[in-house]
């Protein structure tokens, strides 16, 4: 299928979620590595239990792998989400969420959909917010 002309010099949501990947999660890794160099940078040493910080597209291959443990950011939880989303309605001004949320919450959500929990209403909480972000900037 082909893009319209006005979607073929934007960037598309993979795209997106490609570039969201470089950010650092943390990890609690259930393997050894010795620090790892990528054009991206160094990343390691990983000695379990202790928790570091990868690269998003690191973390989710070394998840799928069960090599590791993703910690979900904070801002992910669902108390954040809803507080933010009752900011967002009640107020006139945009409430602050990390650069790349949609894009990074998306990847997190896909890879730990089932080992959440309690988080089961965190894509219900991240996609009212985005709805009323843009409900905003249409007003």
């Amino acid at each position: 299928m082909a893009l319209p002309q006005s979607l073929r010099t934007s960037v598309t949501p993979l795209e997106l979620e490609l570039i969201a990947s470089e950010h650092l999660v943390e990890i609690v890794p259930l393997i050894t590595m010795e620090k790892t160099a990528f054009i991206s940078g160094a990343y390691g040493p990983l000695r379990p239990p202790a928790k570091c910080r990868i690269p998003l597209w690191m973390a989710t291959n070394l998840k799928l792998k069960k090599k590791c443990h993703i910690v979900p950011p904070e801002w992910l939880s669902v108390d954040f989400l809803q507080e933010r989303l009752t900011r967002e309605t009640s107020r006139p001004e945009f409430s602050k969420l990390p650069f790349r949320f949609a894009e990074i919450a998306k990847v997190i959500l896909d890879v730990l959909a089932k080992t959440l929990g309690n988080w089961r209403q965190t894509p219900n909480f991240s996609k009212g917010l985005r709805r009323r972000a843009k409900s905003k900037k249409k007003q």
